[in-house]
């Protein structure tokens, strides 16, 4: 026989099992031909079971990891943090460690989108608002702009505006809500002032300007700083508004309660007749789902949970239950299917309403390891 573990490389979601996983003491834990559904239940057959492999005749080559969404984006948070700080005091020569930020961001976005916009619900305490908050709207705008098909160069202009679109503010976003006159003066000049800062540091990309200038343009001209309305408003400064404003109303702040998420784009849909792109609107609807990946829920037969990915259509995700019908935390989470009768989705909760505290990793294993 030959024994060895089972890996990332040879279990997948959605493939069919080629062995029978036994444990570390022989017993039996799936048959071959078992179908794994979730990541949970990937990551915890990797960390148990053994297969008996006749093709191994040496040492099983080691299998790259999954990388941790989680951590890549908290890294890009601590990253961020001092080149904007450096932007907002006037440095400079700071595009090429702004553009590895950048990366960090894609890369997210590429090992797993879903976990990415989750971290957005569940890792708001990782940092301070200002610099959080652009780290997550370049996230949406990644996921966005990917579902319209923007090249490459756009994208990475659109990523680094995001992560740069509030430098000529930054002091005043963590602050109390009600602000002086002045301060209301200085929210409504930051567009410009952030491109004055971002051109002192020698940033010369006209798309990453453009959007930072635009992000705040309404499309029927009720935006600032220029009034600019409909086409004349660049399609990557759109992108970076729909995600700046779908962030900014499902984060919690000093001064302001967050916004369900079901609600922040029940809100956005309503804002595409006037302020922003409907068609990039329904795009976002379409990629986070009605309820976003990371949507804390009840369902019909009295669980609790935490949609953990997108189902077949936006209205019936996968759901993760967390706490029991009678209100018991759960020691095993349970995998939903909200097409069930029973397990369909009947209540969106906030994680205020929600009486267990969950790690990121619970939920999505080893891609949202702290």
């Amino acid at each position: 026989m030959t024994i060895r573990r089972i890996t990332h490389g040879d279990i997948r979601v959605g493939e069919l099992l080629a062995w029978d996983v036994f444990g570390e003491n022989g017993a039996l834990l799936v048959r071959k031909g078992f179908l794994p559904s979730s990541d949970v239940q990937v990551d915890n057959l990797v960390e148990r079971g053994y297969i008996d492999d006749p093709a191994v005749t040496t040492a099983a080559v080691p299998v790259a990891e999954p990388p941790s969404v989680l951590r890549l984006l908290n890294h890009a948070v601590a990253e961020l943090e001092p080149l904007l700080h450096r932007i907002a005091a006037g440095g400079g020569s700071v595009q090429a460690e702004l553009e590895q930020v950048a990366l960090l961001v894609i890369q997210a976005v590429d090992a797993n989108p879903e976990v990415a916009a989750a971290c957005i619900l569940h890792n708001q305490q990782a940092a301070a608002y200002a610099v959080r908050h652009c780290v997550d709207t370049a996230v949406v705008a990644q996921i966005v702009g990917r579902a319209v098909k923007r090249p490459a160069g756009e994208m990475m202009a659109m990523t680094l505006a995001a992560l740069t679109m509030n430098v000529g503010m930054l002091r005043l976003q963590d602050e109390r809500g009600q602000l002086s006159d002045d301060e209301k003066a200085l929210v409504r000049a930051h567009p410009e002032r952030g491109t004055a800062l971002l051109r002192q540091a020698g940033i010369a990309d006209p798309i990453w300007l453009e959007c930072v200038l635009s992000h705040h343009e309404n499309e029927d001209g009720s935006g600032y700083p220029r009034g600019l309305a409909g086409d004349a408003i660049a399609l990557p400064a759109k992108l970076v508004a729909l995600a700046d404003r779908y962030c900014a109303r499902v984060s919690d702040r000093p001064f302001r309660k967050p916004m369900l998420p079901n609600a922040a784009l029940r809100d956005i849909l309503l804002e595409a007749r006037h302020a922003l792109d409907a068609q990039l609107g329904a795009v976002l609807i379409r990629e986070l789902g009605i309820y976003p990946v990371g949507t804390y829920v009840r369902l019909l037969n009295g669980e609790v949970g935490v949609v953990s990915r997108k189902g077949l259509n936006s209205t019936t995700p996968y759901v993760q239950s967390i706490i029991g019908p009678r209100g018991a935390p759960l020691e095993v989470f349970l995998q939903r299917d909200t097409r069930g009768d029973l397990s369909a989705i009947r209540d969106v909760l906030s994680a205020e309403q929600v009486d267990t505290q969950i790690r990121m990793d619970q939920v999505w294993g080893r891609s949202a390891l702290p």
